[in-house]
């Protein structure tokens, strides 16, 4: 895989200020900005994937896992390189349902996956339905960033609205610095009293979650699978829930305030 062709970002589907407190457990950077109603959008700030390492798809899905289980919110991985686009979905605990394009748009995932990945996310049974099974069909006009740009589309019906320039299957380097201005957006108004800075983010009392016991229990084996595979990503996932799981039982056991 050529390094400088991958891009990723992730969809969250919750608020700017709900994911933004569970960004630092992924320990990578990231640029974070409203992307519609109850929809953010994450880009990471640089390349996590170097040439020869782990496939951009696998990393994305250890960081939408981790941040789904760690917000309780659906988390949707769109990433595409030189060969391949695709998406994963993560919701929770749940097995995660994904589809891949080749280059050309030509369809290489399961049809079935379309149908769980609608009824996860509360899509219309019917109108979204037939659309994301449209992109399951041979289409000689579609290649894989037309296939990026109609599943985005749907979901633009569930409310997403990404930022100017924040467009799957474009030019990385152009995503990240149309991500970079929105994320400066958002915290110019946040200074203005139209949003929240990063301190707010970090601060605010933690949302109700998964109890703390579970996501410890959950993450030491995936912890342990994902460095028996060197697999970045689930290692990743796995470590977050420990962390995330430590520090909620910490705060539980905390002498109250």
């Amino acid at each position: 895989m050529d390094a400088t062709s991958a891009g990723a970002l992730l969809l969250c589907r919750a608020g700017y200020d709900v994911i933004g407190s569970s960004v630092p457990l992924l320990r990578e950077p990231f640029l974070l900005a409203p992307a519609g109603r109850g929809w953010s959008v994450l880009v990471p700030d640089r390349q996590p994937w170097p040439s020869g390492a782990e496939a951009v798809d696998r990393v994305l899905s250890g960081w939408a896992t981790a941040l789904a289980v760690a917000t309780n919110h659906p988390v949707l991985a769109l990433w595409w390189d030189a060969d391949r686009a695709g998406f994963t979905l993560a919701t929770g605990f749940r097995s995660p349902v994904g589809y891949v394009w080749l280059a050309d748009g030509t369809p290489a995932g399961e049809d079935e996956a379309m149908h769980t990945f609608a009824a996860r996310l509360g899509l219309d049974a019917v109108q979204d339905v037939q659309a994301l099974e449209e992109l399951t069909r041979p289409d000689a006009d579609a290649d894989a960033r037309a296939r990026l740009l109609g599943l985005t589309a749907v979901l633009s019906r569930a409310g997403l609205a990404l930022p100017e320039g924040v467009a799957p299957g474009a030019e990385p380097g152009g995503v990240r610095t149309a991500a970079r201005d929105a994320a400066v957006r958002e915290e110019t108004g946040a200074g203005k009293g139209r949003g929240h800075t990063a301190h707010a983010l970090r601060n605010r009392p933690p949302a109700p979650g998964i109890p703390a016991i579970v996501q410890i229990a959950a993450g030491f084996p995936l912890t342990v699978w994902g460095l028996a595979r060197r697999s970045a990503g689930w290692t990743v996932a796995g470590a977050v829930l420990l962390a995330h799981g430590a520090l909620a039982l910490a705060r539980d056991r905390g002498p109250a305030r």
